[in-house]
């Protein structure tokens, strides 16, 4: 799609587009949330269940600052789509994630894929600072 093409869109349209977005734990205690395409497009939240909220407010930022540029916005990648996963768990351990995600004010489900996102990030994280890193959940 060329520039010009993509500048037709509006905030809100841009807003509905399956953006990826990375949610990591930040120390002593949050969480910061990026959007992969948008550079620079970063929030940090004291809990897990604002993290969408609040990184759909930084992406209105980001985006609209770049409309009235006139600078491009990104769109998403066009690899980013949801994946299915089936995994068989010992009872003990489900109902041990299940108490987690509640403490949360999460879905098992979000709470599964933030804890995926952390373990990688925490593997690719270069010392001596840890970077914000983890991988693709969608708001």
């Amino acid at each position: 799609m060329t520039s010009k093409a993509v500048q037709e869109r509006t905030l809100e349209e841009y807003l509905e587009l399956p953006y990826t977005v990375r949610v990591v734990p930040a120390k002593p205690t949050g969480y910061v949330a990026d959007v992969v395409e948008l550079p620079g497009c970063i929030t940090q939240t004291e809990t897990w269940a604002e993290a969408g909220e609040m990184v759909r407010d930084a992406m209105r930022g980001w985006i609209g600052a770049a409309l009235e540029d006139g600078l491009p916005v990104p769109e998403p990648r066009e690899d980013v789509s949801p994946a299915k996963v089936l995994v068989r768990l010992p009872r003990s351990l489900h109902q041990t994630l299940v108490r987690a995600a509640e403490q949360e004010g999460v879905s098992l489900n979000q709470f599964l894929v933030y804890q995926l996102g952390r373990a990688l990030g925490e593997r690719d994280a270069a010392p001596p600072s840890r970077g914000v890193r983890a991988h693709g959940h969608r708001f």
